[in-house]
């Protein structure tokens, strides 16, 4: 791609005029709930849903699923915030944000492939963060969950020449931030970095959408960052990648992302990586299901 062409793209991502902003109640939600546990106020959480209709619909809706245990029907959102507990009401309200986001039409990446692959990485992230005795498993699960940002902002910004990519690499079987190179002459971790700005997230989250592709190049929040590479990696070589098979073979010894979270998590020569991989595909069903709750309600 020539200079030219990857500048009018560059200029074209940084207006971002396309790309739907946040629910603006959700924002501030998402800051609250990044405060520890213990001393988050349940009446303020309740307030900040009462007042987005849709985040508040599918709290009920979720609450009253099986899928989370509940027989009784809970008919309040004081009832749904309880029942669901405050760690998943942060992963509904970003999920339910996102959904958001998604272009409702023409879209060269499925919706619920995108989806699937990125909830897949939130719960590898964090059963692997609590396995390796990481910091803060539920920080791993939201970066897990938020790591492909970038993929939504080419689906707004470059659908054309992102969808270029998308055939070349389910054609081609190779990684889509490859593809994207190959085509546009940057990947979604470019363009995932500019929306982080734009919304002002947290650097640690900034940091995976920037660098989950080349952890050696993060300059912060390490550890996170190759948590998520490694994670996601692991989900692309199961059945919840991009919709598509990569041909390639890993040793997960030898990448670079390994190194570096072994730096801060000692334990990570311990894991037994073939109960982890087992796990993983134990998720398959799970992630369809949440899926379809969280993202085709009925």
């Amino acid at each position: 791609m020539s200079e030219a062409v990857r500048s009018v793209l560059q200029k074209r991502l940084e207006g971002l005029e396309q790309v739907p902003s946040l629910p603006i109640v959700v924002a501030p939600l998402l800051r609250y709930l990044e405060q520890p546990l213990d001393s988050l106020d349940i009446q303020r959480v309740i307030g900040f849903v009462s007042q987005d209709k849709s985040l508040a619909a599918q709290c009920l809706h979720m609450a009253n699923s099986p899928l989370f245990g509940r027989w009784q029907a809970v008919d309040s959102i004081r009832s749904a915030v309880i029942a669901l507990g405050i760690q998943r009401m942060r992963d509904i309200t970003i999920s339910c944000s996102l959904l958001k986001l998604t272009p409702s039409q023409n879209n060269a990446l499925d919706p619920t492939v995108f989806w699937e692959h990125s909830l897949g990485c939130a719960l590898v992230c964090r059963r692997f963060a609590t396995k390796i005795s990481f910091v803060d498993p539920g920080k791993a699960y939201l970066a897990g969950l938020l790591h492909d940002l970038g993929l939504l902002v080419n689906l707004w910004i470059l659908p054309k020449e992102f969808g270029e990519a998308v055939a070349l690499a389910q054609s081609q079987h190779i990684p889509l931030h490859e593809a994207e190179q190959s085509q546009l002459g940057m990947d979604h971790c470019e363009s995932g970095r500019l929306l982080a700005e734009r919304w002002q997230l947290t650097p640690d989250l900034a940091q995976v959408i920037a660098h989950h592709h080349d952890p050696e190049h993060a300059t912060d929040h390490v550890g996170l960052v190759a948590l998520v590479s490694l994670s996601d990696l692991l989900c692309r070589m199961s059945a919840l990648g991009h919709g598509y098979v990569e041909y390639r073979e890993i040793d997960i010894f030898q990448e670079k992302a390994f190194a570096l979270l072994l730096q801060s998590c000692p334990a990570l020569p311990n894991l037994d990586w073939a109960r982890l991989t087992f796990e993983l595909e134990g998720y398959l069903d799970e992630v369809h299901r949440l899926v379809s709750l969280l993202y085709r309600p009925q």
